[in-house]
């Protein structure tokens, strides 16, 4: 049998009948959860060993620039030569990419002999250029000098060396073909230089294919799914700056700035929100139209740098976004359509707001204290995303088996060398998938506990100001923030550990689940009859259902172990029935609350995409180095931040208003029906159901 809780926080009689004050709790606490907690940090001792592990074999390059044949990243001042600037791998044989582009060919791309250069060499219009290996042995001449040079040094050959450039074997191969550079790979043109062609013909050099494969050969390789994805990983690295403005600091003052217009304009608030929220949906839609090409000339372009403007490359990033933007066009519309069915409704959001800003203004601290857990959550991302850059960049540098002809003139050993000639690739062992997901695991349950803690602390704050009848005090502007924090740290952090972590394991099983059906569904063995099809999209449906419930339930479980300082079950427990024994009093006007919240949520973080699209599209992010291959990942990621930032201040709002409704739900089950702790405001929100019918029901 639950006690009164009016006895354990705020205002409450004494035993003499009169009434004493209290901003704190009252009643001895205990450690709850403590295993949990135990395991949380355990766990934060397992990420902080399996970030190190990718600080230690990882290299962030990889994840945009390629690999020489000698087995360096391109880029790395580190390398064997020094590749500072050299960026551009480029395939010098060009008889090499056209067989590992024939079908039945068991030459592989990844073992045709690739340098690293500075840009993209181009046939010449009146003779033949050439581009050579790295100078070393009998070639002295410095790395400058062979870039100054155009990477041509044929003049200095011994007839031996010629001979054997002839053959297509080194150390200086022909530029016959014109080259692109695509994603910081130089992607042939299959349409040959007359002039060149004729040259090398002239000289003896043997016969160079030419074909369309091998143009599709490298397009292949640059396209592949690994490499897609290992750029979007790139992109969010090089968009660092946009990541901290339009996902850090712009969030912060639009969460700010809600609520203090909260604060002094709560009633227009809701309509603004619906409003803002879609203009703001409206334009990131047509921004994804601009960008996937649909609209105007601004589409993506997968070629760095100036070209021929009738060099057409296509590339997956665009066929993503595409894909995107018909699927924001879907939400667009359901969006709108919501919007317009709820307006009926608002008034009664606004009711409930008024009750939340009456709060927010008597216990101010509560619009400061979210920048606490703004503050550490933005220390935690820094080392995370970090250390996942380095994750997925890890993995050994290992020269590939082939038993195919790779023979290339050695200059250190002055002959062909046919010994060990395959190229290098990066290796990557499956305890590495696992430490990856491991780190994603992680991350998302750090996330869901800092919120959870910011969640508690406004809980405990606003019981606080229940519990003492509304009442103005000299407690009430800062101490009850305090005193829920130090609550929170000594007694309840094992709790908060394990509600995290159980929604953390519902969203993991989602997405492998997910992860599972794509794959099935690329396979094409999804099942084909009704029963199989009805039986997959009743799962779905499931599992979206299990983690509201969950959502939900563990909201209300935080706000009961603010107040009562039960363990986790047991909280959620007390929570739900008094959920369920008051559900068709509060129900209507928390979820219509929850809603004009979760809109404006939604608008600080698509503010957030809007200004990353914009911050995207100017010339520092379209050419040269930091140019990004798609602003998919960038804008997706500064959305994700946004809406973790609007939801560790909306969740002043949002548990003002639950945690008076609760205490308002258990105030009245301890007083026979009648509310005795209730502000005035709450009782005239709640308690009126004539007026509710009126503000919700059509003319």
């Amino acid at each position: 049998m639950r006690g009164p809780l009016g006895a354990v926080i705020g205002r409450y009689p004494s035993s003499d009948g009169s009434a004493q004050m209290g901003g704190i709790i009252r009643h001895n606490r205990k450690c709850k959860d403590v295993v949990f907690l135990v395991i949380f940090i355990a766990f934060w001792v397992a990420m902080i060993v399996n970030s190190s592990f990718g600080f230690n074999k990882g290299n962030p390059l990889r994840l945009t620039y390629g690999i020489d044949y000698k087995g360096n990243v391109c880029g790395d001042k580190h390398a064997h030569p020094g590749l500072r600037e050299l960026e551009l791998r480029y395939w010098l044989n060009p008889n090499q990419v056209y067989q590992s582009g024939l079908k039945d060919s068991q030459f592989k791309l990844a073992n045709a002999r690739s340098i690293c250069l500075l840009d993209c060499p181009v046939p010449s219009d009146d003779g033949l250029n050439w581009v050579c290996d790295y100078p070393e042995g009998d070639i002295r001449l410095s790395m400058n000098d062979w870039i100054d040079r155009n990477y041509d040094y044929f003049e200095f050959l011994t007839p031996e060396m010629r001979n054997a450039s002839l053959q297509l074997q080194g150390p200086c191969y022909p530029v016959v073909f014109p080259s692109v550079n695509v994603y910081w790979s130089c992607q042939f043109i299959a349409r040959s230089s007359n002039i060149s062609l004729r040259h090398w013909e002239q000289m003896g050099g043997v016969h160079i294919n030419e074909d369309i494969v091998i143009d599709k050969s490298i397009h292949r390789s640059i396209n592949s799914r690994s490499s897609v994805l290992k750029r979007y990983m790139a992109d969010i690295g090089k968009s660092w700056p946009v990541l901290i403005v339009c996902g850090g600091i712009l969030p912060l003052f639009l969460s700010v700035f809600w609520l203090l217009m909260i604060r002094h304009f709560v009633a227009a608030m809701p309509w603004i929100t619906v409003a803002l929220f879609n203009i703001l949906i409206i334009s990131v839609t047509m921004f994804y139209y601009l960008k996937a090409g649909w609209i105007g000339n601004d589409a993506i372009s997968p070629i760095i740098g100036q070209h021929d403007p009738y060099i057409q490359v296509s590339a997956r990033e665009l066929n993503h976004l595409r894909a995107v933007a018909i699927l924001m066009t879907i939400i667009m519309v359901v969006a709108v359509l919501t919007s317009i069915a709820i307006v009926r409704r608002i008034l009664m959001a606004t009711s409930v707001l008024k009750v939340a800003a009456k709060v927010i203004g008597e216990v101010q601290a509560l619009i400061i204290f979210p920048v606490i857990p703004y503050v550490i959550l933005g220390i935690f991302y820094m080392f995370w995303f970090s250390a996942a850059f380095h994750l997925f960049s890890s993995g050994e540098v290992l020269q590939n088996n082939c038993n195919t002809n790779c023979c290339a003139y050695d200059l250190v050993s002055k002959r062909v060398n046919c010994d060990r000639c395959c190229g290098y690739s990066v290796h990557y062992t499956p305890h590495i998938g696992i430490a990856i997901f491991f780190h994603l695991f992680g991350g998302y349950w750090a996330t869901q506990f800092f919120i959870a803690c910011s969640s508690t602390v406004i809980a405990g704050s606003v019981a606080s100001y229940y519990w003492a009848r509304g009442e103005t005090s000299p407690e009430i502007p800062f101490l009850p923030v305090f005193a829920s924090m130090k609550r929170l740290i000594r007694y309840s952090l094992g709790s908060i550990a394990l509600g995290s972590l159980i929604l953390s394991f519902v969203e993991s099983i989602r997405f492998m689940l997910e992860s599972m059906r794509r794959k099935l569904k690329v396979a094409g063995t999804t099942p084909d009859n009704w029963f199989g099809k009805v039986a997959f999209h009743v799962s779905r449906f499931c599992l979206k259902c299990i983690d509201w419930t969950i959502r939900s339930v563990n909201r209300n479980a935080y706000i009961m172990i603010a107040i009562t300082g039960k363990s986790f079950c047991k909280a959620s427990a007390i929570a739900t029935e008094l959920i369920i024994n008051n559900i068709l009093r509060i129900g209507r006007v928390n979820v219509i609350g929850d809603v004009i919240l979760f809109l404006g949520k939604l608008c600080v973080s698509l503010s957030s995409a809007v200004f990353a699209f914009l911050m995207l599209d100017t010339h520092k992010y379209r050419s040269a180095h930091n140019k990004v291959s798609s602003p998919l990942f960038p804008v997706l990621v500064c959305w994700g931040l946004g809406y973790v930032v609007a939801t560790l201040f909306f969740a002043v709002v949002e548990m003002s208003i639950d945690t008076i409704i609760l205490s308002f739900c258990q105030d009245s089950e301890e007083h026979q029906g009648t509310a005795q702790y209730a502000p005035p405001l709450l009782i005239e929100t709640l308690n009126d159901q004539s007026e509710m019918q009126r503000l919700t029901q059509g003319p």
